[in-house]
């Protein structure tokens, strides 16, 4: 029987599957590039989303000042 360590982290799945670039020409490798940069920038919008929601979140639930919580 195998028991599984439940404060391990669960495995990291990889994301993106880079393909192969030997194949690709010079004009293959830009566009790629110029999707990778898009895809950068939807990923931080969403990183920034989620650090104003988590702010919103803490300070709706923060402890009034002069209460000890």
């Amino acid at each position: 029987m195998i028991f599984l360590d439940e404060d391990a982290p669960p495995p990291r799945r990889k994301l993106l599957i880079p393909p192969s670039l030997d194949s690709l020409g010079v004009d293959e490798l830009t566009a790629y590039i110029a999707d990778l940069d898009s895809e950068i920038m939807r990923v931080k919008a969403a990183i920034s989303a989620k650090d104003a929601h988590k702010s919103a979140a803490a300070a709706f639930f923060k402890s009034p000042k002069g209460t000890a919580a």
